[in-house]
């Protein structure tokens, strides 16, 4: 064995081969289960050698048929044979002599050139890479003179061979015998059948299929038309093949029956790995098909499934395995082998029961670029056990994106059918599944796109001058754009001579191999935009710039070598203005069917001027001739005299034939009818044929006018017919017409699906199976099964539900299904339809069925009442959608403070009879955030959540109000400005007694003041110290700090240390400072350790800057 691999190395150059001969199969294993492989054949690959034998020489008459036999040894795998001369050329074959496909050379008659002595056939072994060959082969082919000549100087010159040569005769099969045989071939495989006949003169081989078509794709005719060979075989080749050997004497059939066996193969593909959670329900299928019928077997890890150990979640019924309820560690690989007498199919199918929360593989943050009204596509790869549900969301995730212009496909990629500008955004894609809720975010940008707003046109320029094209772009600033310039669709020259600028070229010293067609390509990363133009090099000459335009229109139209179906038109090219003409375009108008219409018939080369015109019956042509040149079309000629084709009959059928019918009792033939130029002559008509297919032999027919549909009453209901439409004219009948399918009316179904049952799988999903309707009791086509579901009430309540039925349509092939989307713990009934392209059948009768309980849905209300300084009252209402029995609810709640960061949850369970709650010790002036949900025995439903804040203390709370009030108040606005002023005067002051070097009185006050509420001015830079304020712990704008971020201390000992509650400054995540200022003063205390602080009142700070003044 390899080492980490499954390749398993035979060393057989010191042992014999053979003794490795056999079947071989690989098995793989680990913790999840066990795969195999097919059966790997092993075999020694032979080439024996020819037996030796002496081959007297052949003797024949002329005009006889002759079979040289090969007869090669038996080797492994087949030879291949070929003839061969002493020279080792391929001896010539013909449609007189060929190799039949046993290796044989079969002569149908031989001729005198036929003698040699060097017929040798060879056998090449293709593994062993041998030729070996047999001994030559001595054929003398005399006639009947030479043969007396011969045997008369043995026999006392008596002539033995005195009556006539041979004479001519129709033909006989030398293979295969007799009139007819048979042939079995495998689908898919290649069919070959053959028939070599002798005869003179030499007969020729045609081939038919009795009951059909030969498939003309795919069939092939070799060896002279003697093997008739059709590739990759299907049922629909099985049938009756005959050939036909003839010559002027006569001929001969034979007909080889060919039966299509068939292989296993898969219907569908071969069975799917799955992947489950637990408790979920799932199905494997190995659906495959074979003639005969496949056996199907399932094996577990290798073993046979019956001798697997049990698992009451597994149920294995034919090509099918199903899963319910599956449990964790059953996970496993199964085995499907199919198989019947002519192979087998083996498939391994890994079933996984996986609990993973969900997970987008997607890389996040990805950026989608799309160009502007072009398809946008944004992935959202996911995995997750069970599978994620994939929702999407733009920007503000204010709705799910599932509607116009959106497009959420299975796998979870979002479309944008046509993205506009608008479109461009963050998009987040959310899987979700019971185990959690996983989010990405990607990005859509839509560019506008490139154009080319000015393309290079086209150019004559004299040899010597030069020459620029222009192309001019408008592209998406944001897309890097790249121009490209080509000649011909190849690279340009290089040459010093073609200059490139961002938006034009230039070729100078123009030569005459610079023509021809520029094209400018403008290139982004999403898209790109192209233009072309000629040019045209003409001799420079001293004369003005010659004008070109578009040629003169054809002259002098003339009809000549008029026959029935073909005319001869002759014209004279119009002046062609310095620009050759490069072709004319013929046109014709049929004054009888569509008078003033022209119509195109037909082009040739400008170098011409005549032109040979096919015509249809029963027309009335006039013609007319263009010119084109590189400026553009010449008008139209004049038109020529009236040319009239005699009638005939039609030389086609209409086509398109159908049958349908819109009543249970006809059928309606319809047709494309032909048209006035299509008909060849006058009174078109139709003849139309129908027969019941393989009861009736004859045709029924009728003749109608020139109409597109007939319609067929009283004919039994659905039932196929075969078709045929043929049309007809006064001068005649068309061809055979094809023969076409069809089926008549539809009636509605008269039975219903018998043996109809129903297995509930969980709460929500049921599976409902029932036989189908014998296609007698349908009536008609098969459209499929509708199944009626209903819910008549809940278990927990006795008064009905309002019942609002749905339906679920499964295909004609399907005869269960599963019912989704049910309500827990509630009574439905149900019944099946069988229904038809007319409509539904009868229904089966109804049944009912019970869905076990589910998690409840969310509580109707939750309110707060009562609310006191420790404690409130929760009132909430029961689910509306219980799902089952109520067992209970479950309370939790927590505090949020002011920064809403949530604290410690507690959790209070309350019985089910219980509508309210009293919680008690709570903290006065603090906000609670609720949670409550519902419970049944399958467990907690959906919470609901509500917010509520206890009641302040009385104190405090009159302080908060009146400080509301006084902030409101003109006076006080026109207070603080005054106070603003007041500090100005103060700063000018200041400045001036510091000049001055003298003490001022502000610094006496100062040095006396004793309030640890407020911060003296500095000395050194005369600005006011830092002020705490408890409500919202920020310095006051007068406030500085260094520009290195640390706070000075300088000749003061506050700090912002000695004014928090403890050493360590905290920091939120974006770098704000969080630890708390706490204040000397009594006044700053705060109420039981509570983290928000009363704002400094106003009063105070007025009487704060009345002592320092």
């Amino acid at each position: 064995m390899r080492p980490r691999s499954g390749t398993l190395v035979v060393d057989i150059s010191g042992e014999k081969a053979e003794h490795y001969e056999g079947v071989y199969q690989c098995t793989a294993r680990n913790e999840h289960g066990t795969a195999v492989s097919n059966n790997i054949v092993i075999r020694q690959s032979r080439s024996p050698l020819w037996s030796k034998e002496r081959n007297e020489p052949i003797v024949v008459q002329e005009g006889v048929s002759l079979v040289l036999q090969c007869r090669p040894p038996a080797g492994l795998p087949p030879p291949i044979i070929f003839w061969m001369d002493n020279n080792f050329q391929r001896l010539p074959q013909s449609n007189r002599v060929s190799q039949a496909l046993n290796g044989d050379l079969y002569f149908s008659n031989v001729l005198k050139e036929d003698s040699r002595n060097d017929y040798i056939c060879y056998a090449r072994f293709p593994h062993t890479q041998t030729i070996q060959q047999k001994q030559p082969i001595t054929v003398r082919v005399l006639n009947l003179d030479a043969i007396n000549e011969t045997m008369a100087a043995f026999y006392n010159d008596t002539d033995l061979f005195s009556e006539a040569p041979v004479d001519e005769r129709k033909p006989s099969f030398l293979i295969p015998s007799g009139p007819s045989s048979s042939k079995m071939v495998l689908r898919g495989q290649v069919l070959e059948m053959e028939c070599i006949a002798e005869g003179l003169p030499t007969p020729d081989i045609s081939w038919t299929k009795v009951s059909g078509e030969l498939p003309a794709k795919r069939t092939s005719f070799l060896h002279y038309h003697k093997t008739l060979r059709i590739v990759n075989v299907s049922e629909s080749d099985s049938g009756d093949y005959r050939c036909t050997a003839g010559n002027r004497l006569g001929s001969v059939h034979h007909t080889i029956r060919v039966a299509v066996k068939a292989a296993p193969y898969w219907i569908s593909g071969p069975p799917k790995n799955l992947v489950l959670a637990p408790r979920e329900t799932g199905l494997l299928i190995c659906r495959a098909s074979g003639t005969p019928k496949p056996t199907i077997t399932w094996a577990m890890n290798g073993i046979p499934i019956e001798n697997s150990p049990k698992d009451l979640s597994r149920k294995v019924e034919d090509d099918t395995v199903m899963f319910t309820d599956v449990q964790s560690g059953s996970s496993a690989v199964y085995q499907c082998n199919v198989s019947n007498e002519y192979g087998y199919l083996l498939s391994n199918a890994f079933v996984n029961v996986l609990s993973e929360p969900p997970r987008v593989l997607t890389p996040a943050n990805k950026v989608y670029q799309v160009i502007r009204n072009h398809q946008a596509l944004i992935d959202c790869s996911s995995f997750g056990s069970p599978i994620p549900k994939i929702t999407w969301f733009k920007d503000s995730r204010s709705s799910t994106l599932d509607g116009d212009p959106y497009i959420l496909h299975d796998n979870g990629t979002l479309e944008v059918h046509v993205a506009q500008a608008r479109n461009s955004g963050k998009y987040i894609c959310v899987a979700r599944n019971t185990l959690g809720i996983y989010e990405n975010h990607v990005y859509l940008e839509v560019k506008e796109p490139t154009r080319i707003l000015k393309q290079p046109e086209y150019k004559v320029v004299q040899r010597g001058r030069s020459v620029e094209f222009e192309c001019k772009v408008k592209h998406d600033p944001s897309l890097i754009p790249t121009m490209t310039w080509l000649k011909d669709n190849g690279e340009l020259p290089d040459d010093e001579r073609f200059i490139v600028d961002s938006d034009s070229l230039t070729i100078a010293d123009v030569v005459e191999s610079d023509e021809g067609v520029y094209t400018c390509i403008m290139n982004t990363t999403l898209d790109h935009d192209s233009a072309s133009a000629e040019l045209t090099v003409v001799e420079a000459t001293p004369t003005p710039a010659v004008a070109y335009d578009r040629p003169d229109a054809p002259t002098d139209l003339e009809l000549t070598d008029q026959r029935e179906k073909s005319v001869q038109l002759t014209w004279t090219p119009g002046d062609e203005h310095n620009s050759p003409i490069q072709k004319f375009l013929i046109q014709y108008e049929d004054s009888l069917h569509h008078r003033g219409h022209w119509h195109n018939l037909t082009e040739v080369p400008g170098t011409k001027t005549t032109a040979r015109l096919k015509l249809s019956p029963y027309v009335h042509y006039t013609f007319r001739v263009l010119a084109l040149n590189a400026v553009g079309l010449s008008h139209p000629s004049f038109p020529s005299r009236m040319y009239k084709t005699n009638p005939s009959g039609p030389d086609e059928n209409p086509t398109g034939v159908e049958g349908f019918g819109t009543e249970h009792d006809n059928l309606v033939i319809t047709w494309k009818p032909l048209s006035g130029l299509q008909s060849n002559g006058p009174g078109l008509q139709y003849k139309v044929m129908w027969r019941q297919k393989e009861v009736e032999k004859d045709w029924t027919s009728v003749t109608v006018a020139n109409v597109s549909k007939f319609v067929v009453s009283g004919t039994p209901t659905f039932v196929p017919y075969e078709l045929r439409v043929q049309a007809v004219n006064e001068y005649g009948v068309g061809p055979e017409p094809a023969i076409a399918h069809g089926h008549s009316g539809e009636d509605l179904p008269v039975a219903a699906p018998d043996n109809v049952q129903v297995l509930v799988l969980n709460s929500s999903l049921a599976e409902v199976h029932w036989d189908p309707v014998p296609p007698k009791a349908i009536r008609g086509r098969l459209k499929g099964y509708k199944v009626y579901y209903w819910r008549e009430r809940s278990l927990h309540k006795h008064n009905p539900h309002h019942v609002e039925k749905q339906i679920l349509t499964f295909s004609g092939n399907h005869s269960h299904g599963m019912l989704p989307g049910l309500h827990p713990f509630s009574l439905y009934s149900f019944n099946i339809r069988v229904y038809n392209g007319k409509g539904e059948g009868p229904a089966s009768p109804s049944q009912q069925f019970e869905t076990p309980e589910g998690v409840p849905g969310i509580p109707s209300s939750l309110t707060v009442t009562n609310p006191n300084l420790d404690s409130l009252t929760l009132e909430w209402a029961p689910p509306h959608d219980r799902n089952g029995r109520l067992t209970g609810y479950t309370l939790k709640y927590q505090p949020v403070n002011n920064s809403n960061e949530l604290g410690p949850v507690k959790e209070v369970a309350l019985p089910a009879n219980e509508t309210s709650v009293t919680l008690l010790n709570l903290k006065y002036s603090t906000r609670y955030k609720f949670y409550l949900n519902a419970k049944t025995v399958r467990g907690a439903g959906p919470a609901i959540s509500q917010e509520a804040v206890t009641i302040m203390d009385e104190g405090k709370k009159a302080v908060a109000s009146r400080q509301v009030d006084i902030a409101t108040q003109g006076w006080f606005i026109g207070l603080m400005c005054a106070i603003a002023l007041l500090i100005l005067i103060l700063l000018i002051i200041c400045f001036i007694q510091r000049n001055k070097g003298g003490k001022y009185p502000v610094k006496e006050k100062e040095d006396a003041h004793t309030d640890p509420e407020f911060q003296p001015m500095k000395d050194d830079d005369c600005t006011f110290g830092e002020y705490s304020d408890n409500e919202d712990h920020k310095p006051l704008k007068g406030s500085r700090t260094p520009s290195n971020g640390t706070v000075k201390r300088d000749d003061s000992d506050d700090s912002l240390v000695d004014y928090g509650e403890g050493g360590d400054g905290q920091f939120n995540e974006d770098g704000s400072f969080i630890g708390q200022y706490s204040g000397k003063s009594a006044s700053r205390e705060t109420a039981e350790g509570h983290e928000s602080s009363e704002a400094p009142s106003p009063i105070n700070a007025m009487n704060s800057l009345n002592s320092f003044v």
